[in-house]
């Protein structure tokens, strides 16, 4: 019988130690927000106008949306596309390839609030934007693209080189092959890789307001300024007016995140499964 080495007991105790406090914080995060947020959940939270009486979270609701949606729309297609060729196309190890991939995490590290500048100076000033929903949308799918394109990007390399070999010993072609094979095995870390985009935009508050605005209404158009809910909490709880109604929307965001995440994976397991 093999002996334990007194590390693997340290080990042992170091992993269960960070499962738990792991686990300990999430509970006390979303304890804390439910708790304080759920009694002030009310029909007259989600109205149709927000005013100054009643500060209705549906106007930054819908405005939440509107940019997941947009900002989904420009950057997963790039980033998908840019993954593959990175992968499947591109000579690896070339100078090209490490250079999109030395720019794409250095993209990944600037904090949100130079994007929200950026974003500002040439899509509201130098285009003409102003502060709408092109303006945030564009600013925040730079935001995420890097992350879209990395998650893919491991992806599509930790599926095995035999799934190629073998279609292509079948006579598939290479996009054959990609959109066929290598696709399909991948889509479950490329569906995980989206939900932190996802989770990034919903929370992202410094970026939203530089570009997309703080008005409390639905944006009327592309062109038009509206709000979203991790701005209209910050709003609420600086003003210092409407409490409780800060805690409504801090719990009422935390479900979105939760009900995005449960909806993506359920995808990502019929896909699998499929």
């Amino acid at each position: 019988m093999k002996r334990k080495k007194p590390f693997d007991f340290i080990f042992f105790l170091l992993t269960w130690l960070s499962i738990g406090v792991t686990v300990a914080v999430f509970t006390l995060v979303v304890g804390y927000v439910l708790i304080n947020g759920v009694p002030y959940i009310s029909p007259s939270l989600f109205a149709l106008e927000s005013t100054a009486l009643n500060p209705s979270l549906f106007p930054a609701l819908m405005g939440t949306l509107m940019i997941v949606g947009l900002s989904l729309i420009l950057a997963v297609p790039l980033g998908i596309f840019s993954a593959i060729y990175l992968v499947e196309y591109a000579r690896r190890g070339s100078r090209f390839v490490k250079i999109v991939r030395l720019t794409t995490e250095t993209l990944a590290g600037i904090p949100s609030i130079v994007y929200g500048l950026f974003g500002f100076i040439f899509f509201g000033v130098f285009l003409g934007w102003g502060l709408s929903l092109m303006s945030g949308a564009f600013t925040v799918s730079i935001m995420i693209l890097p992350l879209i394109m990395r998650a893919t990007e491991e992806s599509l390399r930790a599926v095995p080189d035999t799934y190629r070999e073998g279609s292509f010993g079948l006579g598939a072609g290479r996009l054959r092959t990609v959109v066929r094979i290598v696709l399909p095995a991948a889509t479950p870390g490329i569906l995980a890789g989206i939900i932190l985009a996802i989770g990034r935009i919903i929370g992202e508050t410094a970026a939203i307001i530089f570009t997309l605005g703080n008005v409390a209404r639905m944006p009327n158009n592309l062109f038009d300024s509206g709000r979203t809910l991790s701005a209209h909490m910050y709003t609420l709880a600086n003003e210092g007016t409407h409490p409780g109604e800060a805690h409504a929307t801090a719990a009422v965001l935390l479900l979105v995140v939760i009900l995005i995440n449960a909806l993506s994976s359920w995808i990502a397991r019929f896909v699998k499964a499929s």
